[in-house]
């Protein structure tokens, strides 16, 4: 299911207080790289959680039929949480509100907050409501391929599961007014709530109550976020209560701009449920395979990307309110950068050695090798897509910031059609590696699309010396791919041997701190500048006394 206080700064109380602040977060990047980093540390043991929730239920439940009808009944509740409440409070809401918050107008923002709170509640109890009725010809509709059994019991997962978008709704209205006004620290943390929940469900009720345990630890868990952050809320002052109230001020551009958002998340979910749905004809196994295989790509592409993007976008918006282009820009540059930096050799490595990872983190218990052959082939190609899935998100932030909702629909819907065709044209012969391929290939075609329309808006994206810094990074990942080579027969033969689970891990560990040490060290080599940053920054830290009896320092 999709996630959404100590705080890093205050919010301010008068209208000049913000801006000046602000503006020198931006000047400097070190307010935003501070927040980033404490919001990637909350995503890395997030995604570290949620990895190890995957792994319980990998051995729990391996790729069988109850693992396939869960990741399908998760398939409407997620649709609807992220359509109504992760829109409303995602791209619409937060520049409207944090427009009222940057002038000082608190009274408005707390209007504005209680009046989407009360109907978007509405809303999503209503269409939940709705989908717990008709959630039997859903199922069909969405998993087509699906036998009686595995229909049947997803529709008896689906209809509890529902209650989770009615929690979690919640929980991401707290994040969003959270996020605006800068405090990020609970909203990333909360999802951890969520995962260790889930954990605590499938590790000591799934022997009793099997699958459906797991069902209702991911409810707990979505209530878990909600208390967690809604405390923060009150603390920051707004006066918050529910308002059927039409008039209210910056109400109708939400919804202005939540009708494309809508639409644009709704284009992204259809492509993971077209996905699913054609996985379901390939067989057993297939769903669930493809469902590991993507969940995992999620803890590189949650680090990499949603914390950079989550931490640029109110600045983003605030740059645009204020007309700061030249402010805007830099931003977008220093928030592009860093992702090509990182996601570039990321992909490279995990599409030479997804198999391995596969076998490391997942085999074992009801996970038999079988069930790795069909995960490690789909996730090394979406791992092909990783630098294509970090830019799409950034961009389409960008594109939420200056308040243009309508490009990343367009280019949304585009991506569904072309994705509906590759899946058909590719699943006869590849089967799910097909699917993982059309994925990757078409959000790469969203990104580039997107990307086009942002430089003939902007008229440059990145700075000058772009094409020189991606062929120094392209370059360093060059020299770390040629040893991954090398090396990878030797790490396969050692894990395909009956040496134990520790030793299978040392290795791994060995190897995968090779190829990062063999980035870092060509990355240094080519003096790309983000890697020198953050060679300085620990120079730095490093007392003057100590440095001066260093040779070179």
């Amino acid at each position: 299911m999709s996630q959404a206080t100590q705080v890093f700064g205050r919010t301010p109380t008068t209208p000049s207080s913000e801006p000046e602040e602000h503006a020198g977060i931006v000047a400097s990047g070190s307010g935003m790289m501070r927040s980033a980093a404490f919001v990637a540390i909350a995503y890395v043991l997030s995604r570290i959680l949620g990895l190890l929730r995957e792994m319980i239920l990998a051995r729990q439940f391996g790729t069988s039929p109850d693992m396939d009808a869960y990741v399908i009944a998760f398939r409407i509740p997620d649709l609807l949480f992220l359509v109504v409440m992760s829109g409303a409070f995602g791209a619409a809401f937060i520049p409207v509100f944090a427009g009222f918050i940057d002038k000082g107008e608190r009274d408005k923002a707390s209007r504005l907050a209680s009046s989407i709170l009360t109907w978007t509640g509405i809303g999503v109890l209503v269409l939940c409501a709705v989908a717990f009725v008709l959630a039997d010809p859903l199922t069909t509709l969405v998993a087509w391929g699906y036998d009686d059994y595995t229909h049947d019991l997803t529709v008896e997962l689906m209809r509890p599961l529902l209650l989770s978008p009615v929690f979690l709704g919640l929980a991401i209205a707290c994040k969003g007014i959270l996020e605006a006004q800068n405090l990020f620290t609970l909203p990333a943390f909360a999802p951890v709530l969520y995962n260790i929940t889930i954990i605590i469900g499938a590790a000591f009720f799934t022997d009793r109550y099997g699958i459906k345990a797991v069902v209702w630890a991911v409810i707990i868990g979505a209530l878990l976020q909600l208390f967690l952050q809604a405390p923060a809320v009150v603390r920051t002052g707004l006066a918050l209560k529910p308002t059927l109230d039409r008039t209210v001020e910056g109400l109708s551009e939400v919804l202005r701009l939540l009708g494309p958002r809508v639409l644009g998340l709704a284009a992204f979910q259809l492509n993971f449920i077209f996905v699913s749905a054609f996985a379901s004809t390939l067989g057993p196994q297939y769903v669930s395979g493809l469902n590991y295989a993507w969940l995992l790509l999620m803890l590189p592409h949650g680090v990499l990307a949603l914390s950079m993007s989550t931490v640029a976008f109110p600045s983003l918006a605030a740059l645009y309110n204020r007309g700061d282009q030249e402010g805007f820009g830099r931003l977008m540059d220093r928030t592009m950068r860093p992702l090509l930096f990182l996601s570039i050799p990321a992909s490279v490595a995990l599409l030479m050695i997804g198999r391995e990872v596969i076998m490391i983190i997942f085999e074992g218990g009801r996970f038999t090798s079988e069930s790795t052959d069909i995960v490690a082939g789909a996730f090394r190609w979406f791992a092909l897509g990783l630098v294509g899935y970090g830019l799409a998100e950034i961009v389409t932030r960008v594109f939420y910031a200056m308040k243009d909702t309508v490009t990343p629909v367009i280019t949304g819907i585009l991506t569904v059609i072309l994705n509906v065709i590759m899946c058909k044209l590719l699943m006869g012969s590849l089967q799910a590696e097909g699917l993982a391929i059309s994925l990757s290939i078409t959000t790469a075609c969203e990104a580039i699309i997107m990307m086009l329309f942002l430089r003939y808006r902007t008229g440059q994206i990145f700075s000058d010396g772009f094409f020189m810094w991606l062929m120094r990074t392209l370059g360093a990942t060059l020299v770390m791919g040629i040893v991954i080579g090398i090396s990878r027969p030797w790490l396969a033969d050692v894990l395909n041997s009956d040496t134990s689970f520790i030793i299978h891990v040392i290795y791994f560990a060995i190897c995968f701190g090779l190829y990062g040490a063999t980035f870092v060290w060509a990355a240094w080599l080519f003096r790309i500048p983000e890697l020198m940053a953050i060679l300085n920054r620990i120079e730095g830290m490093i007392p003057a006394s100590i440095r001066a009896r260093i040779p070179g320092m």
